[in-house]
């Protein structure tokens, strides 16, 4: 059972950068599928990127496709999210998280069975 540790969080003014990083406990990191989903305020966990575990294929949410890059890097456990000409509708409590195996679909928090506890991105205006 793996366990996620987010950080990189903070505030941003509008246009700014921010990386985050998701730290793995487990050594076979390389076999599990991992994504990235945000929460607002009042609003749903919604997904915003992910990447495969064996070909390393990426897959982005339309209101974040250009502006923000995840990658990951299987010998140091970490994923990462860069983060791109923020906008204040941006932010949100950002969350990593990881499934191993089966064919799922995934932009669904539902798909995902190991999560991190969070970390917070405020981008102002």
């Amino acid at each position: 059972q793996v366990q996620l540790a987010e950080s990189g969080g903070g505030l941003v003014q509008a246009g700014g950068s921010l990386r985050l990083s998701c730290a793995a406990s487990e050594n076979t990191f390389n076999r599990y599928a991992m994504g990235w989903f945000r929460q607002a305020p009042g609003k749903e966990r919604e997904f915003v990127a992910h990447i495969s575990q064996w070909s390393g294929s990426t897959f982005y949410a339309a209101s974040v496709e250009g502006r923000f890059t995840i990658s990951r890097d299987n010998t140091g456990k970490t994923l990462y999210l860069q983060m791109n000409s923020l906008k204040p509708e941006d932010t949100a409590v950002y969350y990593c998280a990881a499934y191993s195996y089966g064919v799922r679909l995934y932009n669904r928090v539902s798909s995902y069975d190991y999560w991190g506890q969070g970390t917070q991105v405020t981008v102002s205006s």
